[in-house]
């Protein structure tokens, strides 16, 4: 007797850290974000993105994004992260795995987030191919704690579930 393949269930959580300075735009999330400083980085420094890719890969078992996308490659600087976000989700659909949902926190005391959650899931949304109602973002405070006090940076944490095989 033969056995229908499974579908399987594959968490992938990812993590991304970036100062905030004056100068550069304030992109998350494939969103730019009205603020005075903005995620500095080798490409547009979008944390949101980074941390969700990695979140992807992870769950898919490929590599990692810095591994991808080497910031000592000179092809990626100033790379927008909607564009890398494209190609990890080609990645992950070639692996023959679909994306169920993601949750992302978004930690900084620079920008605040809750004002725009809906166009972050938005952007995320059409980035993955799925329903906005499949992303979630929160935003918190880091309460005046640590490297990200006073607005100096934004770490995100992000986790996917995929469906792989059928």
């Amino acid at each position: 007797m033969s056995k229908e393949p499974q579908s399987q269930l594959r968490v992938g959580l990812g993590f991304d850290v970036h100062r905030l300075v004056p100068g550069r735009p304030c992109v998350l999330g494939g969103v730019v974000l009205e603020h005075p400083t903005g995620p500095l980085g080798h490409s547009d420094g979008d944390a949101v993105l980074h941390a969700l890719c990695d979140a992807l890969l992870g769950a898919a078992g490929l590599d990692d994004l810095g591994t991808l996308f080497p910031d000592s490659d000179p092809r990626w600087k100033g790379a927008d992260s909607r564009a890398l976000t494209r190609e990890v989700v080609g990645r992950v659909r070639a692996r023959g795995a679909a994306i169920v949902n993601c949750d992302i926190v978004i930690a900084t005391e620079g920008p605040r987030i809750a004002k725009h959650r809906a166009a972050l899931r938005e952007s995320i949304a059409g980035l993955l191919g799925i329903e906005p109602a499949a992303v979630n973002v929160k935003g918190k405070s880091v309460e005046g704690l640590g490297a990200l006090a006073g607005g100096a940076g934004v770490a995100v944490q992000a986790i996917c579930l995929l469906a792989v095989g059928r």
